[in-house]
């Protein structure tokens, strides 16, 4: 017993130290097998999840895929595709295994993986195109998409880059990415450079060559000691890493639909979130500037767009914005009516959020409720203090500011499907006040890199099927699997879809010129 405890000791210590997720996940497979828990993943039954009923769906599945019942596996698939049958979504499922969830429940996904790309190859003739077309639509909106949230967090936003890098290598980042204050300027990054462009932004000698770059900028950025901030060097750091792109041509270039939250400078006005939706024309660096402009420390923004002849122009005039992370840093409802997500896996460096979020399965059921409980009597004091500001209207002008920006703070929500925090739970105040070097900041994206290792799995067993649609579909959409289907239409319950591209409206004008001429 004791070198049992010695050797899940040591191969703990690996994991802890692991270099590459190709080594924490040798070390985290040989602690399941020496703890017992791989044993845990190969029996169905647990009171976590409805294990019968998925595996009568899943026995049903194979069956109809075997006997090339094609018209029965799509009913089957009909009756409900979404992340959470059975309960097979909940978090604790993924906790209990170093590596990987139940047998049963990856099991289900591989086959309904198979299955979706079995009725997407099968013969049209076979299948209906347009019965089969409609179908992925109708499932895509059903099961939902995955979206990566990126809080603010000043001086620590570099470990966004290293969690983004980890998801990049395992091919899992989702396409739609949200980010707030610090991370805004990696969801920047990320929106306006293809995946080639990235992995030179990833080298080893980039990364440093950024590093160097950035630390006195990153240390002068956010929170800086030096009072007197430069508001040209966060202007050069942030041209330097992001084009002059408005976030529609940044869409058109990396497929990627970036969101970034903006807070108004002024009371009584809403948070906006700015993408190709909602603000196609507006430029990716200006919302990057307006979302880093930390009350005190930098001027309120205002927001830059492309008009019709191609020249800039200011977008809402009237109006100037400041970090995005005081009203919205994970803008998951509105991401929700806009690209229909309803998986969130995030990336949390906000030093208010962090002392009350933990890593993945590392929370007692009383830590939790103690922390809810803590956080609760916090938001009811601050309400109470609020209401007395606000009855003495004028008389305190500054104040009421103060505590409009600190309710707007405290009452978010601060967590996602999918937690991805760093190790350490308080943050130095003197520390985060202070010059950091070059490797300090290697050290927080290694330190992001490393955190994320523990979600890859999870992350892969929950977005598998999502994925796998959005390929179909942007296959179906090229041609590439429905020759016969070109003029079919989109169903009226899928048209949540990314704005039209540049060549999409150049065919559009093409085609009603074609008409006026015929």
């Amino acid at each position: 017993m004791v070198g049992k405890s010695r050797k899940l000791k040591k191969l703990e210590r690996t994991m802890a130290k692991a270099v590459s997720y190709d080594q924490w996940r040798t070390a985290a497979l040989e602690h399941d097998e020496l703890s017992g828990k791989r044993r845990w993943r190969e029996v169905d039954q647990t009171s976590q999840y409805d294990y019968a009923q998925i595996r009568l769906r899943l026995d049903r599945i194979r069956s109809l895929r075997a006997r090339h019942d094609h018209h029965g596996l799509l009913f089957t698939l009909n009756e409900g595709i979404h992340g959470n049958m059975g309960g097979m979504g909940r978090s604790s499922l993924y906790r209990q295994a170093k590596f990987g969830t139940k047998k049963l429940i990856e099991q289900y996904i591989d086959e309904v993986d198979e299955s979706l790309r079995y009725l997407a190859e099968i013969d049209n003739a076979l299948i209906n195109p347009q019965q089969k077309l409609d179908f992925f639509y109708r499932a895509n909106v059903c099961f939902g998409r995955s979206a990566l949230m990126l809080s603010g967090g000043g001086v620590l936003g570099f470990y966004h880059l290293g969690v983004v890098k980890t998801l990049l290598e395992q091919g899992l980042l989702p396409r739609v990415i949200s980010g707030s204050s610090a991370g805004s300027l990696v969801a920047g990054v990320l929106g306006t450079h293809t995946d080639k462009q990235l992995e030179h932004f990833y080298s080893p000698a980039n990364v440093l060559f950024e590093a160097e770059k950035e630390a006195s900028v990153f240390s002068r950025m956010f929170f800086g000691a030096n009072p007197q901030i430069d508001v040209g060097d966060l202007g050069r750091l942030v041209a330097r890493m992001i084009p002059d792109l408005t976030f529609q041509e940044a869409y058109e270039k990396t497929g990627r639909q970036i969101s970034i939250t903006v807070a108004p400078a002024e009371p009584h006005q809403r948070s906006r979130l700015l993408n190709a939706i909602t603000s196609p024309n507006v430029y990716v660096r200006a919302a990057v500037m307006a979302s880093c402009a930390v009350p005190g420390v930098f001027p309120p923004v205002m927001l830059m767009a492309k008009n019709v002849h191609g020249e800039a122009q200011p977008y809402l005039p009237t109006r100037k914005w400041v970090d995005g992370s005081i009203a919205d840093d994970l803008p998951a409802k509105r991401l929700s009516r806009l690209y229909s997500t309803n998986h969130y896996i995030v990336s949390m460096v906000n030093p208010i959020a962090i002392p009350f979020l933990k890593k993945e399965g590392s929370r007692s059921a009383m830590g939790a409720a103690l922390g809810s409980l803590g956080v609760g009597m916090g938001r009811e004091l601050l309400n109470f203090y609020r209401g007395v500001v606000q009855r003495q209207g004028d008389n305190w002008p500054r104040f009421n500011m103060f505590m409009h920006s600190v309710h707007a703070l405290i009452d978010q929500e601060y967590s996602g499907d999918i937690n991805i925090v760093p190790s350490f739970r308080w943050y130095n105040p003197a520390k985060l006040l202070s010059h950091l070097s070059e490797k300090d900041l290697i050290e927080l994206m290694e330190g992001g890199a490393h955190s994320t290792y523990p979600s890859v799995e999870p992350i892969r067993i929950c977005t598998k099927i999502s994925r796998t649609m959005e390929e179909l579909l942007n296959r179906f959409e090229t041609g590439d699997l429905r020759p016969a289907v070109a003029a079919a239409h989109r169903p009226r319950a899928s048209r949540r879809r990314p704005p039209p591209t540049r060549a999409d409206r150049a065919k559009l004008r093409a085609s009603e010129k074609a008409d006026k001429v015929a």
